[in-house]
């Protein structure tokens, strides 16, 4: 589901709206793990902060269309 850039909003809106909220849990709990890798100086690679961030960002965004489009 996830490519090396991050996800595609074609796949994401392909997904029901417990599946995205799944995926957005999932994402949250990784952005909490980065920073603590990065207070221990652990961390590896330094751009996934920027690629989970878009992610959870482009998953809000489809989730919101859906259920606007569920009450409309």
């Amino acid at each position: 589901m996830a490519k090396k850039k991050g996800m595609t909003v074609a796949d994401l809106r392909g997904m029901d709206a417990a599946r995205l909220t799944d995926e957005i849990a999932k994402l949250k709990k990784e952005q909490f793990n980065l920073r603590f890798q990065q207070a221990s100086g652990q961390l590896e690679k330094p751009s996934r902060f920027r690629e989970v961030r878009r992610d959870i960002a482009r998953l809000k965004t489809v989730l919101r269309e859906k259920s606007q489009s569920a009450t409309v």
